[in-house]
């Protein structure tokens, strides 16, 4: 059974930083597309980064030049690390993976593929 679990979110003020950390547990395949999604009160979900398992990394608009996606394969887990952060920012982070499969099926920084995602972890950035 694949599990991730999310951890890292906090409050902090503008400007500051976060590292949301992602342990996966259960993952046997080889290919996969690893990434961070999140979604705000009111607010539909917004693809935030992915990653594949040749490292190719995609970034929102949004976040990019402030955010950072990588993976620590010796510890299965998938770190978001969050720069410069700002009001709108605030959200639920999501982390979710794909089920044997790349990052093919995806649009933009989102992809429909997502099989798995962990509980979520809240980050606010007040101003």
């Amino acid at each position: 059974q694949v599990q991730l679990v999310e951890s890292g979110g906090g409050s902090v003020q503008a400007g500051g930083s976060l590292k949301l950390s992602c342990a996966a547990s259960g993952y046997t395949y080889s290919s996969y597309c690893m990434g961070w999604f999140r979604q705000g009160p009111g607010r539909k979900r917004e693809g935030v980064a992915r990653i594949d398992s040749f490292g190719n990394t995609y970034y929102a608009d949004s976040v990019k030049g402030r955010f950072t996606i990588a993976q620590d394969n010796a510890k299965n887990t998938l770190y978001l690390q969050m720069n410069s952060l700002k009001p709108e920012d605030t959200a639920m982070y999501y982390c979710a993976s794909t089920r044997g499969i790349g990052c093919q099926y995806c649009d933009g920084a989102d992809c429909s593929s997502y099989y798995y995602r962990g509980q979520g972890t809240q980050v606010t950035v007040s101003s």
